[in-house]
């Protein structure tokens, strides 16, 4: 019985081998960061290397190959792969490499395969047997049992880029199908309004919005699947020092990379019910620029959010929660302690609409943000470039006040009145202070504005 008849041929031995000469690059780039070369460095050279070698072996085939030559269609998807297996996973991986041991990074990197295919599944709806259910299971307790640090102090952060690099490479390897998803590409000076906009929106309550320069990609993908993706620079509003302001100068606005977000949102129509189903993540990076002293924040927030949109006579509902981490300066002064930051913020409320011509809806909500902890740790919620105002006060009654150190209890009742007049009463007990606050609102209707 030939070898053929027991191995699918050629693909199974192709596998062995990519997986062969895959495992061993782990240990190999592990020496190079043990020399002292920079992550960045050596991710950009390891893929700069690929790329030569396969566009060496493009030349030698182009007179024989009789594959499809790319579309204008298929740019904004080149890209997206480019950025997603290309740039994010192997950065991801060097970094995770730095503090993770090359044996267990190169077991780790089992997870690309449970990426794949739990997007697969989840997104494109594959079909997933019992057999590839335990495998999965297998290899997600691996990981985690690698990755455990087993000083109660919780999964190294090298263990979790290298798992965000395979998660990075299960989206390259579903970005290559393209079947039944649609993907829009902005690049350019933008304003945004993201998820429930408590972290990153326009803010349209006032005379300048917040404008980000960058990319971003919308992605639209069967079973209601939606991912939304920036790399943006937040433009800082000038005039920005006194006799500027004084003198009423008019300059433009600017951008530098001395201020940087990033991240993006993933979510799921009808995921519970007829709820949908949101989860984040943004990174603010910020440093000190000539002129104007900053925090130097370096913030990770991570979320997610459960809403269920009001309809009459139903009983509606939302829940957000967020935590972060990372460090921030005691203030600007170039001299100032870093110190560790650990805040979350979590907002709810439950609410009924009634039939009616003025749709009538009365809730119930609840905000909460941490503040500092004792022996001066840092605690406080920073909100990056979310709107404050609309959940207690869009008219800014609340404005001077942050979500830090916060809980308030309150209830709310708005109707709609015609398409260009709404309004709402608010009684809000702010921080647990006891002093009810009522405020009557009335104003021209804008898209978004109510939620």
């Amino acid at each position: 019985m030939s070898l053929r008849s027991w191995v699918a041929w050629p693909g199974a031995p192709f596998g062995i081998a990519s997986a062969a000469l895959f495992g061993a690059s782990t240990p190999l780039a592990k020496a190079l960061l043990g020399e002292g070369v920079n992550p960045w460095l050596l991710a950009s050279l390891l893929y700069l290397g690929s790329g030569l070698g396969l566009a060496f072996v493009w030349v030698l085939r182009r007179r024989v190959s009789n594959e499809a030559p790319l579309v204008r269609g298929d740019w904004g998807w080149m890209a997206l792969v480019v950025l997603a297996g290309g740039v994010a996973g192997p950065l991801l991986l060097m970094l995770g490499l730095t503090t993770t041991p090359a044996s267990s990074a190169a077991l780790l990197l089992n997870l690309e395969g449970l990426a794949t295919m739990g997007i697969a599944w989840a997104v494109f709806r594959e079909n997933v047997d019992r057999r590839l259910l335990l495998g999965a299971l297998a290899i997600l307790a691996g990981a985690a049992l690698l990755a455990w640090q087993g000083t109660g102090s919780g999964f190294g952060l090298g263990a979790v880029a290298i798992a965000g690099a395979c998660l990075a490479w299960g989206i390259d390897n579903n970005l290559t199908r393209g079947k039944g998803t649609k993907l829009t590409l902005t690049a350019g000076r933008m304003t945004l309004n993201l998820g429930s906009r408590r972290l990153v929106a326009a803010d349209d309550y006032r005379n300048t919005t917040n404008g980000y320069t960058g990319l971003r990609a919308d992605i639209a993908a069967p079973q209601g699947w939606k991912t939304t993706l920036i790399y943006t620079l937040p433009q800082v509003r000038l005039p920005d020092d006194t006799q500027g302001i004084r003198d009423a100068k008019v300059r433009l606005d600017r951008e530098s990379f001395d201020l940087v977000l990033w991240g993006g949102q993933v979510s799921k129509a009808k995921a519970i019910g007829a709820a949908m189903a949101e989860l984040s993540y943004f990174h603010l990076g910020e440093r000190d620029a000539p002129g104007r002293p900053t925090r130097d924040r370096s913030l990770d927030t991570f979320g997610g959010r459960i809403i269920a949109e009001p309809r009459a006579s139903k009983f509606d509902y939302e829940i957000e929660a967020f935590y972060q981490t990372g460090h921030v300066s005691a203030s600007p002064a170039p001299t100032a302690a870093r110190q560790s930051v650990g805040a979350s913020f979590i907002h709810a409320d439950v609410g009924y609409s009634f039939a009616g011509p003025w749709k009538p809806r009365l809730s119930v909500e609840f905000d909460r943000a941490s503040g500092d902890k004792p022996g001066g740790r840092f605690g406080r919620f920073d909100t990056l470039f979310g709107m404050r105002r609309a959940d207690l006060a869009p008219a800014g009654l609340y404005n001077a006040i942050a979500r830090t150190n916060i809980m308030t209890p309150g209830i709310r009742i708005e109707a709609t009145p015609s398409k260009r007049l709404d309004w709402f009463a608010l009684s809000a007990d702010v921080a647990g202070s006891g002093s009810g606050q009522l405020l009557l609102h009335q104003r021209a209707r804008r898209l978004g504005a109510l939620r």
